[in-house]
């Protein structure tokens, strides 16, 4: 089980805590796989850019005009958090649903 996220992101610490077998891969330093970035987007859709973070905002707008997974690896922090692979499962987000999800696999 892998988790892609921030170290020092709140909700992903949430997820860590909860799944302590998880593996976390921090997207700034070790990126997210190509073919796992591809399937979260055709899973996921616009869902899985962050338009309300800093960084989106401070984006211009031919920048938020980009292929998503062109700019999801210019700016890795983009990506909506936590990401959650688990066997050929991905789970976007953290809460209670998921979780039960995640730990009934």
């Amino acid at each position: 089980m892998l988790i892609f996220g921030l170290k020092n992101c709140d909700t992903c610490r949430k997820a860590i805590k909860a799944l302590p077998t998880a593996q976390l891969r921090d997207v700034r330093t070790d990126g997210v796989p190509a073919d796992i970035l591809k399937a979260a987007l055709a899973q996921f859709g616009d869902a899985l850019i962050n338009t309300r973070s800093t960084t989106w905002r401070g984006l211009s707008d031919e920048e938020k005009a980009q292929d998503p997974l062109a700019l999801l690896a210019q700016y890795p922090a983009l990506m909506k958090r936590p990401l959650i692979a688990v066997d050929n499962r991905l789970f976007l987000s953290w809460n209670k649903d998921i979780e039960a999800e995640i730990k009934a696999i």
